[in-house]
């Protein structure tokens, strides 16, 4: 069954997540990673969205990601949300470490949790997250510190993939990724300046 998020009020099904990875330097630094020559870009499948939060799977413990989220309406970005790219870190490392694909560790069912996505504003520049867990501040950034932003990331994804109506652009997390852990409460905020545009909360199991 198709995995459906709430645009404005109206579910809308993707038929995929397109990511860009390595998009924060500071997110690159702490993970020991080198500046990539060109964009980082790997999918989620529809079937990765879900709104459960959990802190394992396979009995491989789940690092939180939040990044700017965007769905795709004729080729534009139309709305913009919170998302969590949730990552088999062990996993991952371990395929990275032999030059293989991140697939099994980014790509697995309930890999991506969303807010409800709302009306993108005109100055996209000015858009920013914030992610708290129990109340304290773990992530924060915006286009602003993004190596491609918004409008880079959707021409650079026209050159070799074709984006349907209700496809879904992660951009990238900041600094300050970590462990998720049961029963902690996730709080993420997109804001526009200092104006909240959307959040939404999630109690990890």
């Amino acid at each position: 069954m198709m995995q459906a998020v709430n645009v404005s009020g109206v579910n809308v099904y993707p038929s995929k997540i397109v990511c860009v990875g390595r998009n924060y330097v500071a997110h690159i630094r702490e993970l020991g990673n080198d500046l990539p020559d060109g964009m980082v870009v790997f999918n989620k499948p529809n079937s990765a969205i879900t709104d459960i939060l959990r802190s394992h799977i396979d009995d491989q413990i789940l690092h939180y990601e939040s990044e700017l989220a965007f769905t795709i309406e004729h080729g534009k970005l139309v709305a913009v949300g919170f998302g969590l790219d949730l990552t088999k870190r062990t996993l991952q490392a371990a395929l990275k470490a032999k030059a293989l694909p991140w697939e099994r560790a980014k790509a697995f069912d309930g890999a991506a949790l969303f807010s409800t996505f709302v009306a993108l504003p005109r100055d996209v520049r000015s858009l920013s997250l914030r992610l708290d867990v129990d109340g304290e501040l773990r992530q924060a950034g915006g286009v602003d510190l993004m190596l491609y932003q918004p409008d880079a990331i959707l021409k650079e994804l026209a050159t070799f993939t074709t984006l349907e109506d209700g496809d879904i652009i992660m951009t990238g997390t900041p600094a300050g990724v970590g462990e998720i852990r049961s029963g902690q409460l996730f709080e993420g905020t997109v804001l526009q300046g200092e104006k909240i545009l959307v959040s939404a909360t999630w109690t990890a199991r």
